[in-house]
């Protein structure tokens, strides 16, 4: 008697940040619903550093809770630190952060995912796909067990063949005692699909006890944190624990060069890409050779352990080499190691072979998300995760596909960014990436979303309720400041205090507000403003919304006019399995990428790599535009 009976609507492989979300996502929209992992003790693990959000990461965890994601709550849950980044410039670089309880963290996502309906869990490794007439139908596992499913999910991070790099030696492996996944990649290449290798590193953890932390420079957390839950359900840390950074020296990389004759990276071991953005302590010696000193990191790992995780020095080198360096690094004196750092290669699919509901082209009812995907981060896994979730749950309920645009979310542009431009090396968000940043602040993300969301039915009517109260609240607070005068015997003081031009005649809040140097804490000082705010119990978030709306009013009107336009292209589509060999009008570079990648309307077309404006208009005409 088979262990699995029935058929599956969803089945997920993986338990990382990916799989997760994927998982409780489907479930949540009323799938049947298996999440496969080669190990439940390790779900929604933090392979690398004990950390949620930053720079448009930070973006992404609130659209994942704003579509009722967990991500937001369990970081909530378990942080030890909260930072808001970017707050010196203006709100659309926003960027809230944590610091994470590593062992914590893992524990809320697996005890959230226990407590979703509709989800099972299994322990095994899924070798192969099922799969009749390019559809899937299922997965086999390492055992030998057949999981029939109607759509599959695969969130397998670094563990495709993964290959562990300290030094000169090498080892299977998806992550530090864990071993790698076989089986997929090589069936995938037979299905058609195109693979590559890419490659991520992470640095040596250690023991706090050995550190001299008076030695180094304090980087508490915010005086009045915030959180990443628009749900009242988590609460603002009350209590936090800092950050300490140090740096390195010219003593310290020329310890680190004594090692590079033995360096994956060097030696040829490791040919694959890494990431740009976070290079190891070898790369950034190597290719920033005139910079004397590199900042250094020490993050701690959670409440109660000593484990510190070394944020700047990933690398790869041997570990003698690693300690004896870290060693020379200030209040590293006496550095005591839990594990040296290293590097992991591991195979990816280039995202073109994707739709954008993250459905492969190949083969229907077959999603990939996450690193699979090229990406690298929790944060962009999490996210893919998410929508593969969505649609595959749309897709077996027989409802239409799910897709964010570029100006609705940073998911939008991550999506759009992998499915249309492809990656070659592993790819981290940016604000810079969002041509609408302005409109895809950390702080609107309910706003823009929930209501996507409770359509979908995967964020619940509490959080559709408290999504309407603060928009309807913030709505009448800048009403209140359109419509309410101030005179200048009371606005005058104030706008001197703030070096803004004094006023001569009574004029409208709005008019006052809108001015450069005048902020909320200034208006405050109007009593009909405290007044209007004590009498509406407005919480800061509400306060914080609307001043965002009043100062940046001009700014957020002329994106969303550039957006209108943008969409218009959007709603151009172009016919499934166009025939581009007939433009001949069209550069062959055009050609090629169009076939390629099938984009479905001018508006993708338009972002593709090689395709030029003049290839759109040919393109237009073509189509009787």
């Amino acid at each position: 008697m088979s262990l699995f009976q029935d058929t599956y609507d969803v089945v997920v492989v993986g338990g990382g940040h990916a799989g997760s979300e994927a998982a409780a996502a489907a479930a949540n929209m009323g799938s049947k619903t298996l999440l496969i992992t080669m190990n439940l003790q390790n779900i929604a693990q933090m392979s690398c550093n004990p950390a949620m959000g930053g720079i448009a990461k930070g973006q992404i965890v609130r659209e994942i809770d704003a579509l009722g994601g967990y991500s937001g709550i369990v970081s909530d849950r378990s942080a030890i630190q909260f930072k808001m980044l970017n707050k010196s410039k203006g709100p659309a670089m926003w960027s809230p952060r944590v610091q994470s309880d590593r062992m914590r963290f893992a524990e809320d996502w697996r005890l959230m995912l226990e407590q979703t309906k509709n989800l099972d869990f299994y322990q095994d490794m899924v070798s192969g796909l099922l799969v009749h007439n390019d559809c899937i139908y299922g997965v086999k596992t390492s055992l030998g067990i057949e999981v029939k499913a109607k759509s599959v999910i695969l969130t397998n991070g670094t563990f495709l063949n993964g290959l562990i790099h300290i030094g000169e030696k090498q080892f299977g492996g998806g992550r530090a005692g864990e071993r790698s996944a076989t089986g997929i990649t090589e069936q995938l290449l037979d299905l058609g699909f195109a693979s590559g290798r890419m490659k991520t590193g992470t640095p040596p953890r250690v023991d706090g006890r050995s550190l001299d932390f008076k030695k180094m420079i304090e980087h508490p957390g915010d005086e009045n944190p915030d959180k990443f839950s628009y749900l009242k359900l988590t609460k603002p840390l009350t209590k936090q624990r800092s950050c300490h950074m140090t740096y390195t020296s010219p003593e310290v990389h020329d310890l680190l060069r004594e090692g590079f004759d033995r360096s994956p990276m060097f030696n040829g071991r490791i040919q694959s890409l890494g990431p740009r953005y976070c290079p190891s302590i070898e790369d950034k010696i190597n290719r920033f050779a005139d910079k004397d000193r590199h900042q250094i990191f020490v993050e701690p790992e959670g409440w109660n352990t000593v484990e510190y995780y070394i944020n700047g020095f990933s690398t790869s080198l041997p570990e003698e080499v690693q300690f004896k360096a870290l060693k020379s690094v200030v209040g590293f004196e006496n550095v005591k190691f839990f594990r040296p750092g290293y590097a992991i290669e591991y195979d990816y699919f280039p995202p073109t072979q994707l739709k954008h509901t993250l459905e492969t082209k190949l083969i229907e009812g077959l999603y990939f998300a996450g690193q699979i995907n090229g990406t690298t981060g929790y944060e962009e896994a999490a996210s893919q995760g998410l929508m593969a979730g969505i649609n595959a749950a749309l897709r077996v309920q027989d409802r239409p596909d799910f897709i964010l645009k570029r100006n609705e979310a940073y998911i939008g542009v991550l999506i759009d960014d992998l499915i249309t431009k492809g990656t070659e090396e592993p790819y981290r968000m940016f604000t810079s990436r969002a041509e609408y940043r302005t409109l895809l602040r950390q702080d609107n993300a309910d706003l823009r979303l929930t209501p996507k969301g409770f359509d979908l039915g995967i964020a619940s009517e509490s959080r559709m309720r408290r999504m309407e109260e603060k928009h309807q609240k913030a709505s009448d607070f800048v009403e209140f400041f359109r419509t309410t005068s101030v005179k200048p015997v009371e606005a005058n003081p104030v706008l001197q205090a703030c070096n803004s031009t004094p006023m001569k005649q009574s004029d409208k809040m709005f008019k006052i507000f809108s001015r450069p140097n005048v902020t909320i804490n200034h208006v405050r000082q109007f009593d009909a403003v405290e007044a209007y705010i004590s009498r509406e119990n407005l919480d800061p978030e509400v306060i914080e919304q609307t001043e965002i709306q009043i100062k940046y009013a001009g700014y957020i009107a002329k994106e969303k006019n550039n957006a209108d336009k943008l969409n218009r292209l959007e709603d151009l589509k172009i016919p499934a399995n166009f025939d581009y060999s007939r433009l001949k009008s069209m550069s062959f570079e055009a050609r090629e990428k169009l076939k390629m990648i099938q984009p479905t309307s001018i508006s993708q077309a338009s972002r593709i790599s090689g395709v030029s404006p003049n290839d759109i208009s040919v393109l237009l005409v073509y189509m009787g535009r």
